[in-house]
C-alpha cells in the first residue's frame, strides 16, 4: 500500500491591525517554542517557514483565526503561554489537558487582535516519522 501526501497549505498571512503590538507577541511565542532563531523580520512582517505576520493594508480588516503550534512538551506549551502573555497576549485557555481526545495538553492566547493562537502537544505521539519534509526540485 503507498500513500501520497501533499501540502495543503502554501502560506498562511495573520494580518495585524497594530504590527507594533503584535510583533513583540508573536516573537515571544515564537522563542518559546524554540523556534525564535528561524524568524525572517522585516518593516512590515515576520516570518516563520510558510507562516506570516503582517501589518494589514490602511483600512483592511485585520484576520481573525485560529493558529495551533506543535509543542513538543507540557513545558513547552506552558513556556508559550507565560511568554505570550509576558508579551501582551490575554488569556484565553491556560496549559492544561483538554477533552478533544486523550494527551490533548494545550494552552490558548488571543494576540491584538483577537486571533486564537494556541499551542498544543499530542501525548499520544510518541515519536514522528520525520522532523520535516524536505523537498526536491530538479
Amino acid at each position: 500500500m503507498s500513500y501520497t501526501i501533499a501540502r495543503l497549505i502554501d502560506h498562511l498571512d495573520i494580518r495585524v491591525s497594530d504590527f507594533d503590538a503584535a510583533g513583540p507577541f508573536y516573537r515571544a511565542v515564537f522563542g518559546a517554542l524554540g523556534l525564535g532563531a528561524e524568524v525572517d523580520e522585516g518593516e512590515d512582517y515576520l516570518a516563520l517557514d510558510e507562516l506570516y505576520i503582517s501589518r494589514a493594508d490602511p483600512g483592511a480588516p485585520p484576520s481573525h483565526m485560529h493558529l495551533c503550534f506543535q509543542a513538543g512538551s507540557r513545558e513547552s506549551v506552558a513556556a508559550f503561554h507565560a511568554a505570550g502573555l509576558a508579551a501582551g497576549g490575554r488569556d484565553n485557555g491556560g496549559p492544561g489537558l483538554r477533552d478533544y481526545h486523550p494527551g490533548y495538553y494545550a494552552a490558548f492566547l488571543l494576540d491584538s487582535d483577537g486571533n486564537n493562537i494556541e499551542a498544543k502537544v499530542d501525548e499520544r505521539v510518541t515519536a514522528r516519522s520525520a522532523d520535516a519534509v524536505h523537498l526536491q526540485t530538479e
